[in-house]
């Protein structure tokens, strides 16, 4: 046989039985739930920064992180929402290498999904119990929904992932702002029509059973950047993009228009430390325009506790050891920098 079943994986109820959210938690959760999605919804003019690691590799430099940035919160609360990306997924190209935590609890060691799982649902539990703050997650495989759903306050479909249908219609199920990737071709259209697939309600074959979802509103646009046929990286988070954007998104029947800048990938390159000039642009051009000030409603930055990237054995502490990203310094700078644009 093609397949190789090693062992059966525990469900995700028995899972959230094993590893419960407290009630203090679950509280957070709503708090924080509420204020993402007045942020999407324009009841709220704050603007959402979603930033941490490129992978979220180790869970203590995560969950330092996680510190650091909820006392930085607790500063610029009346301008910004930050959300921690503790992204447990991996997404590549071409199938080799670290495909995350959920996979490989230790980079140096063979993958253990069991352990992965928990792995996961301990660390979104920290970063909720321990810092107040409710974690971004990209959801590479939406069967896994179910171990995290009572976790993440924030989801994103990648560039990947958001021309497929099964991402598509299981992103109409959830409760939560889920941001939609524009696909590495950069085209528009695509994105607006998973945006659209998400918004509405579906009907189809989801972890064994035939499910119908209610359909998401607070799914929304992530700019990413794009890569053309001949490999090289093309931004589109200038004023010029957004406008085109605006034009695109009127033309469809979408509600809670907002769009989220990633600053970094093919917009940067993955040149990281152009995250902070592209951020800026991106607040620059939120107050030459009330048009874009309405519609982009924040951006996502990677950034861990050192700067740049590290291959896998070197154990630098809170040093990426995928894409390179900001360091811890250069981070709060910029979340400071964009309170102060706001």
């Amino acid at each position: 046989m093609s397949f190789t079943y090693l062992k059966k994986l525990p469900t995700p109820a028995e899972i959230r039985a094993r590893y419960p959210l407290s009630e203090q938690g679950r509280a957070v959760k709503q708090a924080r739930d509420k204020a993402i999605t007045d942020v999407i919804t324009g009841r709220s003019d704050k603007f959402l920064v979603i930033i941490g690691p490129c992978s979220a590799d180790n869970e203590d430099a995560v969950c330092e992180y996680v510190g650091r940035l909820a006392r930085v919160q607790e500063k610029v609360a009346d301008k910004l929402v930050l959300v921690p990306r503790i992204y447990t997924y991996k997404p590549r190209t071409n199938g080799d290498g670290y495909k995350g935590i959920a996979y490989q609890p230790n980079p140096e060691e063979r993958p253990d999904l069991e352990t992965g799982i928990i792995t996961v649902r301990r660390m979104h539990m920290r970063a909720i119990e321990e810092f107040g703050m409710s974690p971004a997650d990209e959801m590479l495989y939406p069967e896994n929904w179910g171990y995290v759903e009572d976790l993440l306050s924030y989801v994103a479909i990648g560039a990947r992932s958001v021309e497929d249908q099964h991402h598509r219609q299981t992103a109409s199920g959830f409760d939560v702002a889920t941001g939609m990737k524009n696909p590495t071709s950069g085209d528009f259209s695509v994105m607006l029509n998973s945006i659209y697939a998400a918004q509405h309600p579906q009907h189809y074959a989801y972890a064994g059973c035939e499910v119908e979802t209610s359909g998401n509103p607070l799914a929304h646009a992530i700019l990413r950047g794009a890569v053309n046929k001949r490999g090289v990286s093309q931004p589109n988070y200038h004023y010029e993009d957004i406008m085109r954007l605006m034009e695109q998104y009127a033309k469809m029947d979408l509600k809670n228009q907002a769009v989220i800048v990633d600053a970094n990938h093919s917009n940067s390159d993955k040149q990281y430390h152009e995250q902070i000039r592209i951020v800026k642009e991106v607040m620059h051009n939120r107050q030459l325009s009330p048009d874009i000030r309405r519609l982009v409603k924040g951006v996502m930055v990677e950034s861990y506790l050192e700067p740049g990237r590290q291959a896998i054995g070197e154990h630098i502490y809170g040093k990426s050891i995928t894409d390179p990203c900001l360091g811890w310094d250069d981070s709060e700078q910029l979340i400071y920098t964009i309170a102060g644009m706001c």
